[in-house]
């Protein structure tokens, strides 16, 4: 062929050539080749389906609120009503989502592997069970009272049944998926699915504290001035009692299920928030961290001091739960009780602050790359403590307030002043451990060598995302750049004494904190109260008042607690 004329040179260059090389960039390359439209119609999305998600919440608020007083005309059918008509619509678009995800299996299907924690995972089938149970129970004592209770009463809690059961199953097989197609779509149907989940909880936040009120008025004090208005918000009987002794059966079963379905409904609502963030998400493979195993060889101060922790805990538990009711022995439990968590919380505290310290003097670089699976860890660790905050705080200003002299009110007062401080330094601790990077000692030096890397220096895997902004290698292959801090010089970490010896106080330290949050899990979850036992709060707050606190702040610190011990474990294997 002859040369080619400049007119038909540049109709050639316009043409893309049939090249088999361009067919086989990644997902990830290409993205990042024309990044920022997508990442304008992300904002977009995002807006829209968090406006969506708020004014449904808001909605909910306003509606099981004012289901539980009678001085407001919003009936307790027209509260079940609308909690069942975002039941369908949530199930009805979660099952469509699966099956158009079956229906196009060639479609590609980017993972988040950091996302749905077997942990996490494991807490929503046990919660999810228990919520079905609780639901039957309802259903049970609807039947039962079927000659004056609403149809509506009849149908929520089937509805239920089978938005639990479809839901767990979804976000069991969905949560780790990063949508790429249908995107706006999928982030709205996400949103609802969370506002769903927390319209659920705020009912049976509302139901479970009206009944506990009801309970503390004619068992405690037998006043009648504090709830002489209030009817139930979701799932009591407002003008229809059980007379029958299965019908009371019935009902005091599902009231003890509440706490695991509002925790069931904490953790869907978690889950389905971190598949929203990741819609439109690019992972690529070298973002995949090396999977490190948990192992607990040479290590024994921490974990000794962890079991006698929960050991001693489970004791206390047990006497609590046994003497607390009985008039006697109530002080002396309430007295042991809090004893225990003042011993308990500071030997945390102190713990923390000792692994805080020695990562001020760790020279491994801080780990800076963009990671949304770890700050979404951090931001539902810090917001989870707040319900703890939000409950320790009432109590000091109640004690303060009330001129602690005796014993029980300066037990009450250092136990909320530790817990503020216990929360503070073990997220700081848990913070500090997961923006680290891990150690990387399991390669042989002659490995090391064939790499051309010395021992322990660490490659930032997001340098790469710079070079595939502009231009993706033919071969689809992206190049590692080292980490440097002030300099182009790679970090290098020689092993020695001193090195070995932080990493061994650290691993204890994450150790004992893992076990001892597990018995801070286990005390509120299965129906330790010392807040209301104890009753000084009730008296300055008012029964009403502070139970809506408590009922409100404790699912949120029952969720920091397991929270935590699942970052602990990341922290430990990473140190």
């Amino acid at each position: 062929m002859g040369d080619l004329s400049p007119a038909e040179t540049s109709t050639a260059v316009k043409v893309p050539p049939a090249d088999p090389t361009f067919e086989k960039i990644s997902l990830g390359e290409l993205s990042a080749v024309s990044a920022e439209p997508p990442e304008i119609w992300k904002k977009g999305g995002r807006l829209l389906s968090g406006m969506l998600g708020i004014n449904i919440v808001l909605l909910g608020c306003g509606l099981v609120s004012s289901g539980a007083f009678t001085a407001v005309s919003v009936a307790e059918r027209e509260v079940l009503s609308f909690l069942s008509v975002l039941m369908g619509l949530t199930s009805i678009w979660m099952v469509s989502y699966l099956l158009w995800t079956s229906k196009h299996k060639n479609n590609p299907k980017l993972k988040d592997s950091h996302a749905g924690p077997i942990w996490l995972r494991g807490g929503l089938v046990l919660f999810g069970v228990c919520s079905l149970v609780l639901d039957i129970l309802k259903i049970g004592k609807s039947v039962t009272l079927i000659h004056c209770e609403s149809p509506v009463k009849i149908a929520h809690p089937v509805i239920q049944v089978v938005f639990v059961v479809i839901q767990t199953y979804f976000l069991w097989v969905s949560c780790q998926d990063c949508a790429q197609i249908h995107m706006n779509l999928t982030r709205c149907g996400l949103m609802i699915t969370l506002s769903t989940n927390l319209a659920i909880w705020m009912a049976a936040v509302t139901d479970e504290s009206l009944h506990q009120t009801h309970e503390l008025i004619t068992g405690v004090n037998h006043t009648s001035n504090a709830t002489t208005g209030v009817r139930a918000a979701g799932g009591g009987s407002h003008g229809c009692d059980c007379v029958t002794q299965l019908c009371k059966t019935f009902q005091n079963g599902y009231y003890y299920l509440y706490p695991f379905n509002i925790e069931y409904s904490l953790f869907a609502s978690a889950m389905s928030y971190v598949m929203w963030k990741n819609v439109g998400r690019v992972t690529s493979e070298h973002h995949h961290h090396t999977q490190h195993k948990f192992k607990t060889r040479n290590l024994f101060v921490g974990l000794l001091c962890g079991i006698g922790v929960l050991v001693a805990g489970l004791g206390v538990f047990i006497i609590y739960k046994i003497e607390v009711d009985i008039e006697d022995s109530k002080s002396q439990a309430i007295t042991m009780f809090y004893i225990f968590n003042i011993t308990a919380l500071s030997l945390m505290s102190i713990g923390s602050l000792a692994g805080t310290i020695i990562y001020r003097f760790d020279k491994r670089d801080m780990d800076n790359h963009k990671n949304p699976t770890r700050t979404l860890d951090v931001v539902l660790l810090l917001g989870a403590a707040l319900g703890q905050y939000c409950i320790s705080y009432f109590s000091i200003v109640a004690m303060i307030a009330m001129q602690p002299g005796e014993q029980l009110h300066t037990l009450i007062l250092v136990n909320a002043l530790l817990l503020i401080v216990q929360h503070t330094l073990q997220n700081t601790f848990i913070i500090e451990g997961l923006h680290r990077h891990p150690h990387t000692n399991n390669h042989h030096p002659a490995e090391l060598q064939e790499k051309d890397l010395s021992p322990h220096v660490y490659i930032n895997p997001a340098a790469t995302d710079s070079h595939s902004n502009h231009s993706p290698s033919s071969n689809g292959k992206h190049e590692y750049e080292l980490e440097t801090k002030h300099n182009r010089t790679p970090t290098i970490f020689p092993e020695n004494s001193k090195t070995d010896w932080r990493r061994k106080i650290l691993k204890e330290i994450s150790l004992f904190l893992l076990v001892s949050n597990i018995i801070f899990w286990i005390i509120p979850a299965f129906g330790a109260r010392p807040q209301f036992d104890n009753g000084l709060e009730l008296q300055f707050y008012g029964d009403n008042m502070w139970v809506v606190i408590v009922n409100i702040g404790l699912p949120f610190g029952i969720f920091y607690r397991m929270h935590s011990v699942a970052s602990l474990v990341e922290v430990y294997i990473m140190t």
